[in-house]
């Protein structure tokens, strides 16, 4: 499966792309609103071995994207299913500081917004950040999302809990 916008390209992930997801999980400033890392090589390695198993699953419900700018891995993109019945997937994103401010991530989360609503005939499809991080909010709603809301004390960080924004975009929204 290959999705592609101009110079971005979001393809299957592979066992090599470990060292790609490594460059940039390894950095503290990534993963600040994250519950995860920094990563150690060991850390990214299984993120990319569970991400291949999940891609091995049937039905498969979880699709992990490499993002690739002029041939080089610079972050990966999620498209989860995640409610079947009621048609509704879930997106997330993650790119290198080297490429922050430059629209990869808008262009990213447009193409997972497409992807689930042309491939999979979703109904709904969401995504949530930290209230904190003003770079994700900026980037899903320049992506067609709307903010529903805030889910108080939703993920459990490092230094204690995080609130976060739910946003979503419903297929008639849509503009595809």
């Amino acid at each position: 499966m290959i999705l592609k916008n101009g110079t971005i390209t979001l393809r299957e992930l592979v066992w090599q792309d470990w060292q790609g997801v490594h460059s940039y999980a390894q950095k503290e400033i990534v993963c600040r609103y994250q519950p995860w890392g920094p990563n150690s090589q060991n850390e990214s390695q299984t993120f990319v071995q569970q991400a291949l198993n999940d891609s091995n699953q049937r039905p498969q419900t979880r699709y992990v994207f490499a993002v690739m700018y002029e041939q080089e891995m610079i972050g990966a993109a999620e498209f989860n299913r995640r409610d079947l019945n009621n048609l509704t997937g879930e997106i997330s994103y993650i790119i290198h500081p080297d490429y922050w401010e430059r629209g990869i991530a808008t262009t990213v989360a447009k193409l997972l917004i497409q992807y689930g609503f042309l491939h999979h005939h979703l109904h709904r499809i969401f995504a949530t950040c930290d209230p904190r991080n003003i770079g994700s909010t900026r980037v899903l709603e320049k992506s067609g999302m709307l903010r529903e809301g805030r889910i108080r004390e939703h993920m459990k960080l490092h230094d204690g809990w995080r609130d976060s924004y739910l946003y979503s975009v419903l297929e008639q929204e849509w503009e595809g």
